[in-house]
């Protein structure tokens, strides 16, 4: 049942072909800056224009390389370490104009998120991330929670019932017999907080595809890897997560 209302798995090249196609874009306006600009830097030193364009090059090669960098990460091949740490900046510099980019072929801001998704844990797999059960933090969303149930478990996961109405019941029994740290988080601003607070080696998010993007970039350079919400009610409404594909990521994570 749960995987007819599963979304379509999002397809990684979405994300990566239109932050380099956004990566062109700004290519094209630096030159065009330049361009513009030349005489006008030439009036004020004949070397200008060439260390304002040598300039403009560099940070041009640069961002291409950090996106191509996550390219060849998704591939299985080396990468530079270096362009790691620049690769969320750039892309929250780049998302938005790939957004604009894909609405012009039907592509919605909520596939290309899933899509970074996508990458981020393939990147993250790619890894081979391993950390013991009690240093592993799973953050759940409060919309996982049944929306008429009268137990608190935003501070506390605990005090579920685990009547299985929802799947909060599941996570705290898989929390006990894994030995993972698991909360349930009412937004970002809670989630940074338990973060902080546990100091976890790896981050495991259940989330909707915005959530997923931010987080995963918030929490940086925490390894963090996502698994999607369902949503047969519409988003931040007695959501669902398939536990087997949770089970599946742990498996991959959690150090024997």
């Amino acid at each position: 049942m749960l995987s007819t209302l599963a979304a379509v798995r999002p397809k990684k090249r979405l994300f990566l072909g239109l932050m380099l196609a956004a990566e062109f874009l700004v290519a094209l306006a630096l030159y065009g800056i330049w361009r513009i600009s030349y005489l006008g830097l030439e009036n004020i030193s004949e070397y200008l224009p060439a260390i304002v364009g040598a300039f403009l090059i560099f940070i041009s090669t640069f961002s291409f390389g950090a996106v191509c960098n996550m390219v060849l990460a998704v591939k299985g091949l080396p990468t530079l370490k270096l362009l790691h740490r620049y690769s969320f900046a750039l892309i929250r510099f780049l998302f938005p104009m790939a957004v604009r980019i894909g609405k012009v072929f039907g592509i919605s801001r909520r596939q290309l998120e899933g899509s970074f998704v996508a990458v981020s844990n393939l990147i993250f797999m790619k890894s081979r991330i391993k950390v013991k059960a009690n240093r592993l933090l799973v953050l759940a969303p409060h919309c996982l929670q049944l929306a008429t149930c009268p137990h608190k478990i935003t501070r506390d996961p605990n005090n579920c019932k685990r009547c299985g109405g929802c799947n909060i019941g599941d996570l705290v029994k898989l929390s006990e017999e894994m030995g993972f740290v698991f909360f349930v988080a009412t937004g970002g601003t809670l989630a940074r907080q338990v973060v902080i607070n546990n100091r976890p080696q790896a981050v495991l998010a259940i989330a909707c595809e915005r959530d997923l993007m931010s987080g995963i970039q918030d929490v940086y350079p925490l390894p963090a890897v996502g698994v999607l919400n369902i949503r047969p009610n519409g988003p931040c409404y007695n959501t669902r997560v398939d536990m087997n594909e949770v089970k599946k990521v742990l498996s991959q994570i959690i150090q024997d």
